[in-house]
């Protein structure tokens, strides 16, 4: 039994991170190896591992680091797999491997989620899968599944020690649909729905569709906001049901992410725009998701790490467009 993911930690003081990601990706029934080799002292060792994964088959690459975190981007640099990078909090409540991990230059996308979150960064992984996997798409509807079933759970126990006067129990009965939200036509599917949350985000959104036009990726593009327009949101939501991944771009506090997760188990894709704060106050929004519902959150304004993670997310197993990424990787290596 060959990996398919391979998790590679920056020391083994990482190692209680990686156990969370370990549970899950054993709840996935995924196939996964775990190596220690650091991104500063055995420079050499990564870059062997990288790509005798990536020649050997692995599908997505792991990053647990902390500190300057430089691990996941020196693995982005030896593969065109995704990468998905888990900062640690050693120092600074984890802040400094979150910047290291998230804020890549062009062309070497990785996909950050919060810090310490093992959990969410395995489930990502898991969903990058599931893409293909029938099987793992299926275990990913059980495990969220059993999330609904743990909130539901947690508001009981709390009911139970509610005693004030003026409270007032009600009763509201919902029910798991299993695809999350109903289809509302047949209409020809894209590859991605990217849904900017504003008009200003439009900049952002054409670096990202002028790169996955040059790679031959279908997609759809509609700017609407789940707080401005909920039911439009929604309505939209069950149009592209069908897509492979999402991207969504947007700065301030950035419903827009939380929202697209809410509605899909496919790999979401969150990309911070500078619009205050210098799109700080968005970062934190998108990658600071609670567990079961990560966000693959790429660099602030960066539309076009956003497109080559998605084109990432979709050569596995499509060799054509293995090819196009490849191309398209080396042009920009030289350009």
């Amino acid at each position: 039994m060959d990996p398919k993911i391979m998790i590679l930690l920056g020391s083994a003081s990482d190692f209680n991170i990686a156990e969370k990601a370990i549970n899950i990706l054993e709840t996935m029934e995924i196939p996964y190896s775990l190596h220690v080799a650091s991104a500063h002292r055995t420079h050499q060792k990564v870059k062997h591992i990288v790509t005798e994964s990536t020649n050997n088959g692995v599908e997505v690459f792991l990053g647990i680091a902390g500190l300057s975190a430089h691990l996941p981007g020196i693995i982005a640099a030896n593969t065109h797999k995704p990468v998905v990078g888990v900062p640690v909090n050693v120092k600074l409540e984890g802040l400094d491997a979150l910047f290291a991990s998230v804020q890549m230059p062009h062309g070497a996308p990785v996909a950050a989620v919060g810090i310490d979150r093992g959990e969410n960064g395995a489930i990502l992984a898991s969903q990058i899968i599931g893409i293909r996997d029938h099987e793992v798409r299926r275990n990913l509807s059980n495990m969220r599944r059993e999330f609904f079933f743990k909130v539901d759970k947690d508001e009981k126990k709390l009911e139970e020690k509610l005693r004030g006067k003026y409270y007032v129990r009600n009763k509201f009965e919902e029910k798991i649909n299993d695809n999350l939200i109903k289809k509302k036509n047949n209409q020809d599917i894209p590859d991605i729905a990217i849904i900017a949350g504003s008009y200003t985000d439009i900049k952002v959104a054409e670096k990202t569709t002028g790169l996955l036009d040059k790679l031959n990726i279908t997609y759809d593009l509609k700017i609407i906001s789940p707080i401005r327009d909920p039911e439009a949101f929604e309505d939209y939501m069950g149009q592209m049901e069908d897509v492979k991944l999402f991207i969504a771009i947007s700065g301030l506090s950035a419903h827009v992410t939380g929202s697209v997760v809410a509605y899909t188990e496919k790999p979401v894709i969150g990309v911070p725009c500078s619009i205050r704060m210098d799109g700080f106050d968005a970062l934190l929004a998108m990658v600071d998701m609670p567990p079961g519902v990560p966000v693959a959150t790429i660099g602030i304004d960066e539309g076009g790490n956003a497109a080559l993670l998605a084109a990432e997310m979709l050569a596995i197993g499509n060799e054509e467009l293995q090819v196009n990424l490849l191309n398209l990787k080396r042009n920009h290596e030289h350009s």
